[in-house]
């Protein structure tokens, strides 16, 4: 396929414009106010915004070492909060309150407000959840949650406190119920008592009625694969959240699940360029179907309420499972079409996608650069605008703006051919994946 892919013409640009000025008013007793009656803004919250496809979401870390010790400063956050809002984002995941970074990411996002009424940035808060022995020497004993588990939820509580016109969700535990999490997962009974006690305290008055409570996981985990994940207190789980956050990835699937990932035989003698397409596509039904078999699971308890997709992403490097010696999924082509399929979709569907993730960030593989992990995001560490986004980059959206005092510009300078050298297809025979 020679023409250019149009990364996000009907989705990111349009969708900006709208939400910088989507306003929700009410009047002091009816719909439509009498005359010399005022009508009154109401707060946005969750309910609003999920699935709203003019608040499109992403995951957000922002490190830009290789150690978090090395936290982002206020300026630093604030670039990144431009750079995003610039191209439509108007949510953010964050992942863990241990740390400084997700305080200071609500800090930046009230003064960036205040400084400019027209921005606007919602919070899904992570508090990260952990097992017993978790990250030590000693055997992680996943039937015992960890002691830390308790300061940790008390302060995203407390940022939810101080924030409540920022934070919209608190996400208790990021993937920490799947069970190849093995340095660290919980039993589903740990999720659920704290889900619970978030839940109590928005009866209670200590917290917005208005905040969604969830969990972050697999699919898997949310009852969408193996039987084994059945499990009282995971039904239990289902009907005590206020929506199901639930990741999919068919990058890590085109090694540890191949199936759709391989060239099939009728494809065999097409353009490389069109098995990708046609790959890629294949990758889109498969996430479509890790979706809908989470529903299927929700709804046999007889439950109806909101699936979203917290995570599921697209790396561009790496030199392990998924690179050229590999599954051959990793490239910035891949990751576009992959991008764009997923916004359409949700879009489509009123489905919020916490795409991950913003900006590469390279402590998640410290010890080997061209790991896939450290290559996830939609920007370099330095700026550089990956080929998803360079229409955007065409268009002037990211004019003026900086990261590092590095101006956004495109990746491989901007040609086409340069990044389509490095394009493989998918192999044509399982075992060459499977390795």
């Amino acid at each position: 396929m020679n023409a250019r892919i149009a990364i996000g013409r009907s989705t990111l640009l349009s969708m900006a414009m709208v939400a910088i000025f989507t306003f929700f008013f009410v009047s002091c007793k009816d719909a439509k106010p009498e005359k010399g009656e005022q009508l009154i803004e109401k707060k946005v919250t969750a309910k609003d915004i999920l699935g709203n496809p003019a608040y499109l979401a992403i995951s957000y870390g922002g490190y830009r070492t290789t150690s978090r010790e090395n936290q982002p400063t206020l300026d630093e956050l604030k670039e990144d909060l431009l750079i995003l809002h610039a191209m439509g984002i108007r949510v953010l995941r964050t992942y863990n309150v241990q740390f400084p970074h997700a305080g200071n990411v609500l800090k930046a996002v009230r003064e960036l407000k205040a400084s400019d009424p027209a921005f606007e940035m919602y919070v899904m808060l992570g508090a990260w959840i952990d097992c017993l022995n978790a990250w030590t020497e000693h055997p992680p004993n996943h039937d015992v949650e960890s002691p830390n588990n308790a300061d940790e939820i008390d302060r995203a509580v407390a940022l939810a406190q101080e924030y409540p016109e920022i934070v919209i969700v608190l996400a208790v535990g990021n993937e920490a119920m799947v069970k190849w999490a093995a340095s660290y997962y919980v039993q589903p009974g740990v999720i659920l008592k704290w889900v619970n006690h978030l839940q109590a305290l928005k009866k209670d008055g200590q917290l917005p009625e208005t905040l969604w409570i969830t969990s972050s996981d697999d699919f898997a985990s949310w009852g969408g694969g193996d039987p084994l994940y059945h499990t009282e207190d995971l039904k239990k789980l289902v009907k005590a959240v206020d929506y199901i956050s639930m990741h999919t990835y068919p990058y890590h699937n085109s090694h540890y699940n191949p199936e759709f990932w391989i060239t099939p035989q009728e494809d065999e003698e097409l353009p490389n360029l069109d098995k990708v397409n046609s790959a890629m596509n294949r990758a889109k039904q498969f996430a479509i179907k890790q979706y809908d078999s989470v529903s299927s699971f929700m709804k046999s308890l007889g439950v109806e309420k909101p699936i979203h997709i917290g995570e599921t992403g697209w790396a561009t490097i790496s030199d392990g499972l998924y690179g050229p010696s590999g599954s051959k999924a990793t490239d910035e082509y891949k990751q576009a079409l992959y991008y764009q399929h997923m916004r359409e979709w949700t879009n489509a569907n009123g489905i919020s996608c916490f795409y991950f993730e913003a900006f590469n960030e390279p402590w998640k593989d410290a010890g080997n650069p061209v790991g896939s992990e450290n290559h996830f995001g939609l920007f370099t560490v330095d700026g550089k605008a990956k080929y998803v986004l360079w229409d955007l980059v065409d268009k002037g959206v990211f004019k003026d703006l900086t990261r590092g005092g590095n101006t956004i510009e495109k990746t491989y300078e901007g040609s086409r051919d340069s990044l389509l050298i490095e394009v493989a297809a998918p192999p044509s025979n399982p075992m060459m994946v499977k390795h």
